[in-house]
Protein backbone atom coordinates (compact mmCIF):
# COMPACT_ATOMS: atom_id res chain seq x y z
CA UNK A 1 0.00 0.00 0.00
CA UNK A 2 1.46 3.48 -1.22
CA UNK A 3 2.09 5.68 1.68
CA UNK A 4 -0.13 9.09 1.15
CA UNK A 5 3.15 11.33 0.70
CA UNK A 6 3.54 9.18 -2.39
CA UNK A 7 -0.12 9.14 -3.84
CA UNK A 8 -0.10 13.05 -3.14
CA UNK A 9 3.16 13.38 -5.23
CA UNK A 10 1.97 10.62 -8.15
CA UNK A 11 -1.37 13.13 -8.40
CA UNK A 12 0.36 15.90 -8.56
CA UNK A 13 2.30 14.74 -11.54
CA UNK A 14 -0.98 13.90 -13.20
CA UNK A 15 -2.36 17.13 -12.66
CA UNK A 16 1.12 18.77 -14.28
CA UNK A 17 1.19 16.33 -16.84
CA UNK A 18 -2.52 16.78 -18.17
CA UNK A 19 -1.88 21.08 -17.36
CA UNK A 20 0.69 20.71 -20.25
CA UNK A 21 -1.58 19.02 -22.31
CA UNK A 22 -4.52 21.32 -21.94
CA UNK A 23 -1.51 24.17 -21.84
CA UNK A 24 0.12 22.71 -25.47
CA UNK A 25 -3.50 22.08 -27.22
CA UNK A 26 -4.80 26.27 -26.08
CA UNK A 27 -1.33 27.63 -27.60
CA UNK A 28 -1.69 25.13 -30.77
CA UNK A 29 -5.07 26.56 -31.20
CA UNK A 30 -3.89 29.97 -30.65
CA UNK A 31 -0.51 29.86 -33.46
CA UNK A 32 -3.42 28.23 -36.10
CA UNK A 33 -5.88 31.02 -35.58
CA UNK A 34 -2.95 33.62 -35.87
CA UNK A 35 -1.76 31.70 -38.85
CA UNK A 36 -5.19 31.39 -40.72
CA UNK A 37 -5.77 35.08 -39.95
CA UNK A 38 -2.29 35.86 -41.64
CA UNK A 39 -3.39 33.95 -44.62
CA UNK A 40 -6.48 36.07 -45.07
CA UNK A 41 -4.62 39.32 -44.46
CA UNK A 42 -2.37 38.04 -47.06
CA UNK A 43 -4.93 36.89 -49.35
CA UNK A 44 -6.55 40.55 -49.27
CA UNK A 45 -3.84 42.38 -49.85
CA UNK A 46 -3.00 39.94 -52.63
CA UNK A 47 -6.51 40.59 -53.81
CA UNK A 48 -6.28 44.20 -53.35
CA UNK A 49 -3.87 44.76 -56.92
CA UNK A 50 -6.70 42.27 -58.97
CA UNK A 51 -10.03 44.08 -59.63
CA UNK A 52 -12.51 42.04 -59.51
CA UNK A 53 -13.62 40.54 -63.13
CA UNK A 54 -16.82 41.62 -64.65
CA UNK A 55 -18.08 41.80 -68.61
CA UNK A 56 -17.13 45.13 -68.68
CA UNK A 57 -14.12 45.43 -67.32
CA UNK A 58 -10.59 43.92 -67.21
CA UNK A 59 -8.56 42.54 -64.21
CA UNK A 60 -5.43 43.35 -66.15
CA UNK A 61 -3.39 46.93 -64.56
CA UNK A 62 -3.19 50.24 -66.53
CA UNK A 63 0.16 51.11 -67.67
CA UNK A 64 2.15 54.65 -68.29
CA UNK A 65 2.90 53.58 -71.59
CA UNK A 66 -0.78 52.17 -72.20
CA UNK A 67 -1.87 55.98 -70.89
CA UNK A 68 0.65 57.74 -73.39
CA UNK A 69 -0.68 55.73 -75.97
CA UNK A 70 -4.29 56.26 -75.46
CA UNK A 71 -3.33 59.97 -75.56
CA UNK A 72 -1.93 59.75 -78.92
CA UNK A 73 -5.03 58.14 -80.07
CA UNK A 74 -7.05 60.89 -78.62
CA UNK A 75 -5.08 63.02 -80.56
CA UNK A 76 -4.85 61.34 -83.48
CA UNK A 77 -8.22 61.53 -83.40
CA UNK A 78 -8.70 64.75 -83.19
CA UNK A 79 -7.10 65.86 -86.19
CA UNK A 80 -8.65 63.53 -88.12
CA UNK A 81 -11.94 64.47 -87.39
CA UNK A 82 -11.04 67.98 -88.59
CA UNK A 83 -9.48 66.56 -91.59
CA UNK A 84 -12.63 64.66 -92.94
CA UNK A 85 -14.67 67.73 -92.29
CA UNK A 86 -12.36 70.05 -94.27
CA UNK A 87 -12.41 67.45 -97.15
CA UNK A 88 -16.14 67.19 -97.11
CA UNK A 89 -16.43 63.70 -95.63
CA UNK A 90 -18.80 62.44 -92.94
CA UNK A 91 -17.02 63.79 -90.29
CA UNK A 92 -19.86 63.63 -87.51
CA UNK A 93 -19.09 59.63 -88.46
CA UNK A 94 -15.62 60.13 -87.42
CA UNK A 95 -16.72 61.63 -84.35
CA UNK A 96 -18.87 58.82 -83.77
CA UNK A 97 -16.12 56.34 -84.06
CA UNK A 98 -13.85 58.41 -81.57
CA UNK A 99 -15.89 58.47 -78.97
CA UNK A 100 -17.00 54.98 -79.34
CA UNK A 101 -13.24 53.53 -79.59
CA UNK A 102 -11.84 55.63 -76.55
CA UNK A 103 -14.58 56.77 -74.48
CA UNK A 104 -16.46 54.78 -71.99
CA UNK A 105 -20.42 55.40 -72.24
CA UNK A 106 -21.14 51.96 -72.79
CA UNK A 107 -19.51 50.96 -69.74
CA UNK A 108 -21.08 53.45 -67.11
CA UNK A 109 -20.54 56.67 -66.05
CA UNK A 110 -18.12 59.46 -67.90
CA UNK A 111 -17.17 62.43 -66.58
CA UNK A 112 -16.97 64.97 -68.99
CA UNK A 113 -16.22 68.50 -68.69
CA UNK A 114 -14.91 69.91 -71.77
CA UNK A 115 -12.90 73.17 -72.67
CA UNK A 116 -15.03 75.32 -74.40
CA UNK A 117 -18.17 74.92 -72.93
CA UNK A 118 -20.20 77.22 -70.49
CA UNK A 119 -23.76 76.53 -70.41
CA UNK A 120 -23.62 72.64 -70.36
CA UNK A 121 -20.16 71.96 -69.01
CA UNK A 122 -20.72 68.71 -68.42
CA UNK A 123 -21.33 66.05 -71.32
CA UNK A 124 -22.57 63.19 -69.01
CA UNK A 125 -24.28 61.06 -72.61
CA UNK A 126 -22.51 60.06 -75.80
CA UNK A 127 -24.90 62.46 -77.53
CA UNK A 128 -24.02 65.26 -75.50
CA UNK A 129 -20.31 64.23 -75.91
CA UNK A 130 -20.75 64.17 -80.00
CA UNK A 131 -22.35 67.58 -79.79
CA UNK A 132 -19.58 69.12 -78.57
CA UNK A 133 -16.96 67.93 -81.07
CA UNK A 134 -18.64 68.61 -83.81
CA UNK A 135 -21.71 70.41 -83.06
CA UNK A 136 -25.28 70.76 -85.04
CA UNK A 137 -27.26 69.68 -81.96
CA UNK A 138 -30.17 71.96 -81.32
CA UNK A 139 -29.78 70.52 -77.27
CA UNK A 140 -26.53 72.49 -76.93
CA UNK A 141 -26.72 75.79 -78.99
CA UNK A 142 -23.69 76.61 -77.74
CA UNK A 143 -20.84 73.64 -79.42
CA UNK A 144 -20.06 75.46 -82.80
CA UNK A 145 -18.25 71.99 -83.11
CA UNK A 146 -14.24 71.87 -81.07
CA UNK A 147 -13.14 68.86 -83.55
CA UNK A 148 -13.53 70.63 -86.97
CA UNK A 149 -11.73 73.62 -85.93
CA UNK A 150 -9.98 72.01 -87.50
CA UNK A 151 -6.15 71.09 -85.75
CA UNK A 152 -3.41 69.43 -87.26
CA UNK A 153 -1.46 68.12 -84.42
CA UNK A 154 -2.10 67.57 -80.86
CA UNK A 155 1.06 67.27 -78.24
CA UNK A 156 0.72 66.04 -74.89
CA UNK A 157 3.28 67.14 -72.03
CA UNK A 158 2.26 65.05 -68.54
CA UNK A 159 3.12 66.48 -65.70
CA UNK A 160 2.18 63.08 -64.23
CA UNK A 161 0.22 60.04 -64.52
CA UNK A 162 -0.93 58.15 -61.45
CA UNK A 163 -1.49 54.47 -61.70
CA UNK A 164 -1.03 52.93 -58.55
CA UNK A 165 -4.57 51.94 -57.89
CA UNK A 166 -4.17 49.68 -60.88
CA UNK A 167 -7.42 49.66 -62.40
CA UNK A 168 -7.07 53.11 -62.74
CA UNK A 169 -4.74 55.62 -64.05
CA UNK A 170 -5.57 59.46 -63.80
CA UNK A 171 -2.72 61.71 -66.48
CA UNK A 172 -2.82 65.28 -65.88
CA UNK A 173 -1.02 68.13 -67.89
CA UNK A 174 -1.19 70.44 -71.07
CA UNK A 175 -2.11 69.67 -74.03
CA UNK A 176 -1.62 71.79 -77.25
CA UNK A 177 -3.26 71.90 -80.08
CA UNK A 178 -1.72 73.49 -83.49
CA UNK A 179 -4.50 75.01 -85.54
CA UNK A 180 -4.29 75.19 -89.58
CA UNK A 181 -1.96 78.61 -89.35
CA UNK A 182 0.23 76.85 -87.30
CA UNK A 183 -0.47 78.73 -84.14
CA UNK A 184 -0.49 76.51 -81.06
CA UNK A 185 -3.21 76.32 -78.25
CA UNK A 186 -2.43 75.83 -74.96
CA UNK A 187 -5.01 73.37 -72.60
CA UNK A 188 -4.44 72.04 -69.54
CA UNK A 189 -6.25 68.64 -69.13
CA UNK A 190 -6.82 66.01 -66.48
CA UNK A 191 -7.87 62.32 -68.32
CA UNK A 192 -9.67 59.50 -66.21
CA UNK A 193 -8.70 55.42 -67.77
CA UNK A 194 -10.21 52.27 -66.93
CA UNK A 195 -9.59 49.03 -69.05
CA UNK A 196 -12.38 47.36 -71.25
CA UNK A 197 -12.79 43.58 -71.38
CA UNK A 198 -10.97 43.46 -74.33
CA UNK A 199 -8.03 45.48 -72.80
CA UNK A 200 -8.60 48.64 -74.18
CA UNK A 201 -8.30 51.77 -72.91
CA UNK A 202 -11.15 54.00 -72.35
CA UNK A 203 -11.80 57.30 -71.38
CA UNK A 204 -13.98 58.26 -68.04
CA UNK A 205 -13.00 61.34 -66.84
CA UNK A 206 -12.44 64.08 -69.34
CA UNK A 207 -11.74 68.09 -68.08
CA UNK A 208 -10.12 70.62 -70.03
CA UNK A 209 -9.64 74.34 -69.57
CA UNK A 210 -7.88 77.16 -70.50
CA UNK A 211 -5.18 78.30 -68.46
CA UNK A 212 -5.45 81.04 -66.38
CA UNK A 213 -5.55 84.69 -67.85
CA UNK A 214 -4.99 87.23 -64.74
CA UNK A 215 -5.96 90.09 -67.25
Amino acid sequence: MEKPNTIFQSKHRKDVSMLKKITFILVSAVVLVSCKQADNQRASEENDNIAPTSELHSPQCITEAEVVTAQEHWGAGIVKIGQVFTEGGDYKLAAEEHIQNLYGYDLGMVLFKPTLASEDQFRETFDAALSYFVGGNETYPEDKGFAIAPYTKVRWENSGIINNVCTMAIAMGNYYFTTKNGAEIKVEYTFGYVKDANGKLRIVVHKSALPFNPE
